[in-house]
């Protein structure tokens, strides 16, 4: 079969594969990056646009760094807070930033789109690509709700557990409250990293029974196999990017146990110097798995993404460290999702060559692009 491009596809047992001949050399290999997005595009979905990188930020380690510390406009802080509690009694903060013409002084959704955006590890609703992504969506009409997740942000503290990869059900219950206090308005859910595995996994376990207020999803380099990403940190240069996760992660639960009372904790004795020995000996155990094994294999969304029954689009670049594009080869997909491959961009980088989008950050206007296509109300 060939797709769009007219390229050779094919399949793989129990749904879509998303690579041609030409980019999976062999299962055992690693796969040479395209020369241009690899693209599983399903004809309802309009043309996507191709990834070229700025010529100073070529590789997947150039994209990621400079995706997280290029300078960009500083933007004043000017949504309003909510507060959801959850069902286990942590509750989390919402950052409702209002289309450009209504301005806070609103008090009920206008008739246009809702974009709720989840951050990744590490992240909060002040990272970058949340606040830029924010801001050129409310620019165009776009209601926006940044979410802080579990212990996150201005959630810290909030939360007596600990966020991990699978609580897809946090943002089940954000998109809960939004379709209670604003009715019939539609929602587009974006995820990035973490936050796009969780949205996936939500989306995956609604399967046909999608709540009425979720349009669509998208998801920004997610570590949908959560095993197959742990292993890949493990290798080269990308032990910097574990070490990093891992020096972040001592931290806030240090913070944790100083500022929040009765938190749930475990003592890490020795320190673990890996994700997945951190992930085995705090995150596993305080979540309820049996082991770091069962936590990866329960919170990843591969096994759930050919349930997936609402317009869906994924992207992620096959030179990123941290999220390893092999995984996305055995993967099997709904009739509903596009899958886009850039041959570049790092992790949540995608810092492109100029004048094809009004600014360099291609995958904001990606963004921008898939939410407006979104039908409003």
């Amino acid at each position: 079969m060939k797709d769009e491009r007219g390229e050779e596809e094919t399949k793989s047992e129990g749904g879509r594969s998303v690579f041609n001949s030409s980019f999976i050399l062999h299962p055992s290999s690693l796969p040479s990056p395209p020369a241009s997005s690899l693209i599983l595009h399903p004809s309802s979905f309009p043309p996507f646009p191709t990834f070229r990188p700025h010529p100073l930020f070529r590789g997947g380690h150039a994209q990621t760094i400079a995706g997280a510390y290029l300078p960009g406009p500083q933007f004043p802080y000017c949504a309003r807070e909510h507060l959801v509690t959850l069902a286990d009694g942590d509750r989390i903060v919402l950052h409702e930033d209002a289309p450009a013409e209504e301005g806070l002084a609103g008090a009920a959704f206008g008739e246009g789109r809702i974009a709720l955006l989840a951050h990744g590890l590490g992240g909060s609703h002040l990272s970058g690509y949340m606040q830029r992504t924010a801001a050129k969506l409310a620019a165009r009409g776009v209601r926006v709700i940044r979410m802080d997740l579990r212990g996150s942000g201005r959630g810290f503290a909030h939360a007596r557990h600990p966020v991990h990869a699978g609580r897809s059900d946090d943002v089940a219950a954000v998109l809960a409250w939004i379709g209670e206090r604003h009715p019939g308005q539609p929602v587009t859910t974006v995820g990035y990293s973490m936050g796009a595995n969780m949205v996936l996994r939500m989306a995956g376990k609604f399967g046909g029974h999608a709540p009425a207020n979720l349009a669509r999803v998208m998801a920004v380099c997610p570590p949908i196999d959560l095993a197959h990403c742990s292993d890949g940190m493990q290798r080269g240069l990308n032990r910097h990017y574990d070490r990093r996760f891992v020096r972040g992660l001592m931290a806030h639960i240090g913070r944790r146990r100083r500022e929040i009372p009765d938190v749930l904790d475990r003592i890490l004795d020795p320190a673990p110097q890996r994700l997945i020995d951190f992930d085995d000996q705090f995150t596993a155990p305080l979540c309820g798995f049996a082991d770091v094994h069962d936590y990866y294999a329960q919170a990843s969304s591969a096994p759930l993404l050919p349930r997936i029954a609402v317009p869906a689009l994924i992207i992620a670049a096959a030179d990123d460290p941290i999220i390893c594009v092999r995984m996305f080869q055995k993967a099997t997909y709904s009739p509903t999702t596009q899958l886009v491959i850039t041959p570049s961009g790092g992790h949540l980088g995608f810092i492109g060559v100029g004048g094809i989008d009004p600014d360099r950050r291609w995958l904001d206007w990606r963004t921008i692009e898939w939410v407006l296509s979104q039908p409003s109300s």
